[in-house]
Formats: C-alpha cells, structure tokens, sequence
C-alpha cells in the first residue's frame, strides 16, 4: 500500500469529476434556449408598446438584472469553494462553511440594501419607483438562493441540473411576459412578470437536486467566505453595470436625449450585444472549473479560446456593419434604424467584453481575487466615466463600450502572465482545448 502523507491542511479529498464537453453542451444548450427567450422578449414588447414605453421597462430590467449580475458572485465563488467527501486526518467530515446558512445571512443583506437604496434607482423610473420596489425586493432575494444553489451544482458538476435551472427561469419568464402582455401593459404587471421565474426555478430543481447535494460544503469558513463573496461580488457588479445593468447606466447619462433615442440605443446593444455576451456570461463558472484544472497551462488555454472570440467578433462585425441595418428594419418596421458602423462597433465592443468573460475566470481559478475585482472595476469605471464625456450620444457610448473592456483585460492578461512565469516547466501541463471526459 503506498502511504504517502495527507496534504499540509490534514485532510483527505475525494477525488472530483472533470468539467467535460457533457457539461459544456447541455450550459451552451440552456444559454441558447435563454437567449432566445431574451430576444423573444427584447422583440415581443417594444412592438407592443413601442420604442418609448419600453424605455421605461427595459431600465427595470436592467436594474433588476444587474443586481442579479452582481449577486452571480456568490456563484462564482462557491463554485470555486464547494467540495465534496472531504475529511480530516481522522476519517470525519471537515466542517466548514454552510452554503445555505451563508444564503440567509446574504438575502437580509441584499433586501435591506435594494430597500434602503430605493431613493437614489427611483430616479430612473419616477412615475412607478412605489410599484416596482416589491417585485424588485422579491427578485433580489430570490437572485441571492439561485445563486448559491447554481454555483454548489456547478461545484459538484450537476450539470442536468444546471441546465433545467437555466430553462425553467428562462421559459417562464417568456411565458409570463407573453399573458402580461394579452391582458395589461401596465410596466408592474410586467415587472413582476420578470420576476417570479426567479423563487419558482430555485423551489422546483432545489427540490429535484437536495439529495445529491448532501455532503457537500466550503473550502472555507465563514469570514473567508464573506471576504472572497464581498470581492467577487463587487467584480460581478461591475461587470453588470457594462451588461444587463448598462441600459440603467445609459439612462442615468442619457441627459436630454429623447426616450425614443434612448430606446434604439437599448434595444441596439442588447440585440446585437447579445449572443457573445451572454454565452460568455453564462460559461463563467463552467470556465472557473476548467481553468482551475489547467493551472500548470493557464497561459495556453487562456490564450487559444481568447484568440477565437476576438476572431468571430471580428467576422460578425463585418456582417453587423453590412446587413444589420437592413435586418433591424425588418425586425422594427416604422422604427428608426441604426447605422452599419455602430452596429459593427457593437458587435466588436462584445467580443472584447467576452473576451474579459474569460480571462475573468481564468484569474479567479487561481484565486487571485484582487487581480479579478480590479479588472472588473476599472473596466466599470472607464466605462461610467467616457459615457459622461461632452460629445455626441452614440459616440461617446461607442468609446465606453470598447474601451471599458480593454482596460480590464489589461489588468487580467497582466495577472494570468505573472502566473505562467512562475509555474515550472516540469511537463506536466494538461493540453490546451476542451476537457475530456
């Protein structure tokens, strides 16, 4: 029997599943679905209400969803932090944080911050900021429960599960939206709508799932946990604010432009925005997982899937620039039209924004936290600040939308080569590509 000695903390892990194409296909099969949700909603209510009603939605939508963005940092973390089977010196379970217990702690924080907050994100939306704070409480506690249980199922490579989690909120929520819209316009209606696919989506895969989480815990207690949660958290926040919360952003900087000017400009960068982005944004905590097993050759793996998102940004925003406006005009008849170059500046500004989907985690799976909440940060606040420079609307929202990325891959790109420089070169580096199973 070879007795070799336990590892320097004395415990013993089991041995942990590989993240395999299994588990790629079936987050890519749920993204897809959920996108096109989005885009079925992004297309079913401005032609309902019209481009200067849904202004007023998709600002809710926006703040709804970067709170929730902001919130996927607790499922990063966990993810990164969850194990499973491991014991101490003595055969017994180690006993450390609960992510359960951690979730309550987290969702009385979260509710009294969005209610105590609600003066300053009313300003946004004045003539229903009363009527939409209750969905807005229910969807952030919600959002606090999704997360915790998406990041222990990603921990433990759950991926079925993760997949119905995805699909449900997503299906729902189009559905609801869809009856919303038969019977009432009413931006309430539609806001809790929006919301409730959050609380039915945890109840239902938690009560399919809680079997096989059992034995599960955190790789640290919980004043750890709080400090890794609190840095992750303001990273997925600002990366909120360059994404789903960059509607609320545009709104807050608009100044006097018009609400149908406001609404293309939306309805512009979600549409076009969209399919990079939210892939990217969806594979965050499957590509936590990967690069974590491929320490030894972060630089590689980092380095290949990176060149290929800059090269289909690069080739879709050709097409955006020649064919979008036609397509948009199709999908919007009678509405204004956006020119082939913002488009094209659109589709570009995604893949660099993608591009920082992944060196994000590249960064976290080593557990550099202050290199990963920098880049986010400054990626945030480059942003924020060129959408206040004194110049025209949409060009100053072009030079936010590429240049906020940069920045933060800049600092990314630094940590993940400072970490290639000190790894030996024993050998044994994992292959550059997709895991095996």
């Amino acid at each position: 029997m070879n007795m070799e000695e336990p590892p320097a903390d004395h415990t013993v892990e089991a041995p942990q599943p590989r993240a395999g194409r299994t588990g790629l296909l079936l987050v890519l099969a749920a993204t897809a679905i959920a996108g096109i949700s989005g885009y079925a909603i992004t297309w079913l209510v401005p032609r309902v209400v019209g481009f200067g009603d849904y202004a007023g939605f998709a600002v809710f939508w926006s703040l709804l969803f970067l709170i929730a963005s902001a919130l996927s940092g607790i499922q990063q973390e966990i993810t990164r932090a969850t194990e499973r089977g491991v014991r101490d010196a003595s055969g017994a379970p180690r006993s450390r944080a609960r992510t359960a217990v951690f979730a309550l702690g987290a969702v009385v924080v979260v509710v009294v911050v969005v209610a105590s907050t609600s003066a300053l994100w009313g300003r946004a939306f004045p003539e229903a900021s009363d009527a939409l704070i209750w969905p807005l409480l229910v969807g952030a506690a919600a959002s606090v429960f999704v997360a915790a249980l998406t990041g222990t199922l990603y921990g433990v490579h759950r991926w079925k599960a993760i997949f119905w989690i995805v699909v449900v909120e997503a299906a729902v929520r189009l559905a609801a939206i869809g009856v919303a819209l038969a019977f009432d316009a009413d931006i309430a209606v539609l806001a809790w709508a929006v919301v409730l696919p959050f609380p039915l989506a945890f109840v239902t895969v938690w009560l399919a799932s809680r079997r096989a989480l059992v034995g599960t815990s955190l790789d640290v207690g919980y004043r750890q946990l709080t400090w890794n949660v609190a840095r992750t958290i303001v990273a997925a926040a600002s990366m909120g604010l360059m994404v789903s919360g960059f509607p609320f952003v545009l709104a807050l900087t608009a100044g006097a432009e018009s609400a149908e000017t406001l609404g293309l400009v939306v309805i512009a960068t979600t549409l076009v925005r969209a399919p990079l982005i939210v892939t990217a944004m969806a594979l965050q905590s499957y590509l936590i997982v990967f690069f974590r097993e491929r320490r030894s050759a972060i630089l590689g793996s980092f380095l290949a899937i990176e060149g290929g998102v800059v090269a289909v940004g690069g080739l879709l925003g050709v097409v955006g620039w020649l064919a979008g406006p036609a397509v948009f005009g199709l999908l919007f008849p009678g509405q204004p039209v956006p020119d082939g170059w913002f488009i094209a500046a659109l589709v570009f500004s995604s893949a660099l924004l993608a591009g920082l989907c992944v060196s994000a985690p590249a960064v976290l799976a080593r557990s550099d936290h202050a290199a990963y909440t920098t880049g986010w940060l400054l990626a945030a606040l480059v942003t924020i600040v060129l959408l206040m420079l004194p110049i025209g609307f949409l060009e100053r929202t072009t030079l936010a939308l590429l240049l906020g990325p940069v920045a933060g891959l800049s600092v990314h790109a630094t940590s993940i080569v400072a970490a290639a420089r000190n790894v030996p070169g024993d050998g044994s580096a994992a292959p550059v590509g997709l895991p095996r199973i």
